[in-house]
């Protein structure tokens, strides 16, 4: 197996994982109704983590994507 599908198929894994890991207490603390960072809600941080995440593991799948040089 190539480094390119190899660093393909960890992109997709790490994908789902965030995917995952977002419905979970680590971004929605359980019992808490507004907790706060720097006076922004914690769930609104953590929603701009996911998306800068997500972001550059869509970078990086578009320029490790099997199907590019084709």
């Amino acid at each position: 197996m190539t480094m390119r599908r190899k660093i393909w198929r960890l992109t997709i894994g790490l994908v789902l994982l965030l995917l995952l890991l977002t419905f979970t207490p680590f971004v929605i603390p359980m019992g808490a109704h507004h907790p706060h960072l720097f006076g922004i809600p914690y769930t609104m941080w953590m929603g701009f983590a996911e998306a800068l995440i997500l972001l550059a593991l869509t970078y990086l799948g578009t320029k490790v994507h099997p199907g590019r040089d084709e």
